[in-house]
């Protein structure tokens, strides 16, 4: 075994989870379920103090990366040949942190979060939840808009280099506008086209299928 990993079904952790199915290397799942509050106890904490998906054990190194750029960032440099990472420039490689850093900084970190765990952001008051969740949702939507707006340009991929670590993460913000119920396939014809091609390959349908996720 390479790598242990920590996910939880669904999350983000899914992007990782793809990744190391497009790689080939040898890694074992760890469920660590959020929905049922797993990633907040101590046996998990000991792992991963932060209490967030994915954690990923290096087998020989006996060190845990966290936080999902990093792990996908250093998976894919690990592993070259499987040319998850832009190498031909400095610029594309760039761009590719660039959407990573956008996608899980500000929609997931900031959208998403507020709109799962308002707490987050009013732990002691609940009072301005609703207007947290509602103001999460607005975030998402125009971030929906972006990525749209972004892969409406014919491109077949996240960047036009060609598939890379950015893609498994798109298609997991793709499923999550499904989860809170936004017209996915109406409003966002070039990203459902992207989440298609995203479906049809291997390492994807693996990944859902050991997770017991779908699209929807």
């Amino acid at each position: 075994m390479d790598y242990r990993l920590y996910y939880s079904p669904g999350a983000c952790s899914l992007a990782v989870h793809i990744v190391l199915e497009e790689i080939g290397a040898a890694y074992a799942l760890q469920e660590v379920s959020v929905s049922r509050g797993e990633n907040r106890q101590a046996s998990y904490l000991s792992i991963n103090p932060k209490g967030f998906v994915p954690a990923l054990e290096i087998a020989g190194e006996r060190r845990v990366l966290t936080e999902l750029p990093a792990v996908l960032i250093f998976l894919a440099r690990q592993h070259p040949q499987a040319a998850l990472l832009p190498q031909a420039s400095a610029l594309d490689e760039a761009r590719a942190v660039e959407w990573l850093a956008w996608l899980a900084g500000w929609v997931h970190g900031i959208g998403f979060a507020q709109i799962w765990r308002p707490e987050r952001f009013s732990a002691t008051d609940p009072a301005p939840h609703e207007a947290l969740k509602a103001n999460g949702r607005r975030i998402v939507h125009e971030a929906y808009t972006k990525i749209e707006q972004a892969l409406g340009d014919r491109r077949t991929w996240a960047l036009e280099s060609g598939y890379c670590i950015v893609d498994p993460f798109l298609l997991v913000l793709y499923r999550w506008g499904n989860r809170i119920g936004l017209p996915m396939r109406e409003h966002y014809p070039a990203w459902t086209a992207h989440a298609e091609r995203m479906l049809e390959r291997g390492a994807v349908r693996r990944a859902f299928e050991q997770e017991g996720v779908a699209i929807e």
